[in-house]
């Protein structure tokens, strides 16, 4: 058994991905990623809590190797990087049974075809003993499915909190040791992933404060065994109180559009308004993401194309809007050839974003002294703005 000791009769059992570079064909992870479950043995009972990629199925199988008896397989969360081996550690263990919730239960049986005589379905808040040892079970939905819940182990003060609080990070450390790149990953992991569910995450962060919390073990990245800062950004990330920032993704063709980005970009950071620009040419859309966590405006600069946006600026507003960042203004400035609808088209793409609309900046072809002094008072107006609405640095 290649496992590693978190504490007494409790041990890591996942397994480190340092070659994965996309996941669900859609997130960048340029750390690779872990896939994180955890064993917990009691002096009566033992209890596996998650599974692995099915990619990674013969790791867990050798951290099994030598674990003669399991009692439970606590499944906290139903997408298959955590569940997809269940079915294979119930084979190896035919008398263990998958101890979740019921909504868990029925995408269980859906995803992986597990029998309905396999569960045991537990409530928000129902404990099982494992002898020496106590799992608390806290349910805590659109963290970041509906299913997903937490597992609180009383004697030992740990919190197995699933994908809540989780960091896409190959590394051979057990606990956080690298604070800065931890927080970093993790901000990308909850800009990716988490914040389409703020208020809902704002509600469990709630939930989870009445328990004494020693250590925080999501099911991707290291263990916090000082877990009060990643719980303090979480409640900066999950707050309603945007940064005094701007985030500027945008695409230029021929150097048009980039002419006005770079001179609104500059207008800005003479105003004291922080500035992160993407070029969706060749941007990381997970930094992307992490900078839409706490901008106070976005900016989009799209040259026109085919009398509509160009596809890049499209997806990134279509981002934009799947994520709900909590940015306050919005604007969109570019360059076209002879008309189009760009405006329009981007401003029908963003319903879920609650945002004022600052006036849009588009030039005919190359920006000219009117184009720049246009750029000038949308510089004005987002500083104004954020001031007037208190955005933090």
């Amino acid at each position: 058994m290649h496992t590693k000791k978190i504490t007494d009769g409790v041990f890591w059992m996942g397994a480190v991905d340092w070659d994965r570079r996309l996941f669900d064909s859609l997130v960048p992870l340029p750390d690779g990623t872990t896939y994180n479950a955890y064993l917990v043995e009691g002096s009566e009972k033992t209890a596996l809590i998650d599974a692995v990629d099915p990619d990674m199925v013969d790791t867990l199988l050798g951290h099994l190797d030598g674990v003669e008896k399991l009692d439970y397989v606590i499944s906290q969360h139903a997408e298959q990087d955590h569940s997809g081996t269940i079915a294979l550690v119930l084979d190896l263990y035919p008398e263990a049974k998958v101890v979740t919730n019921a909504k868990a239960k029925g995408m269980l049986m859906d995803l992986l075809l597990i029998p309905d005589d396999k569960f045991i379905v537990v409530a928000d808040g129902e404990t099982l003993s494992l002898g020496d040892k106590t799992l608390t079970f806290i349910l805590t939905p659109w963290v970041h499915w509906p299913e997903t819940m937490s597992t609180y182990l009383a004697e030992d003060k740990i919190l197995f909190s699933c994908d809540f609080f989780g960091s896409h990070i190959a590394t051979s450390d057990l606990f956080v040791r690298d604070q800065g790149r931890v927080h970093e990953a993790a901000k990308r992991y909850f800009g990716e992933i988490m914040m389409p569910f703020r208020s809902m995450i704002a509600k469990n962060l709630e939930k989870l404060s009445p328990h004494d919390i020693r250590m925080i073990a999501p099911s991707h990245g290291q263990i916090y065994d000082s877990p009060g800062w990643i719980v303090d950004a979480y409640k900066d990330w999950v707050s309603g109180t945007a940064h005094n920032l701007v985030a500027f993704p945008f695409v230029s063709m021929h150097g048009s559009t980039r002419l006005m980005v770079d001179h609104l970009a500059a207008a800005l950071s003479e105003r004291e308004v922080r500035v992160e620009l993407f070029n969706l040419a060749v941007t990381d859309i997970g930094k992307l993401a992490m900078s839409l966590v706490d901008a106070g405006t976005i900016v989009l600069g799209t040259p026109t194309v085919l009398a509509g946006p160009h596809p890049m600026a499209a997806n990134a507003a279509f981002l934009a809007n799947a994520l709900r960042p909590k940015a306050k203004y919005l604007s969109i400035i570019g360059s076209y050839g002879w008309g189009g609808k760009t405006v329009e088209t981007l401003a029908g793409m963003i319903p879920n974003l609650k945002v004022e609309v600052l006036e849009p900046v588009l030039c005919k072809g190359l920006p000219k002294d009117d184009t720049y002094e246009a750029l000038e008072r949308l510089a004005d107006a987002i500083a104004a703005k954020h001031k007037e609405s208190g955005f933090t640095a």
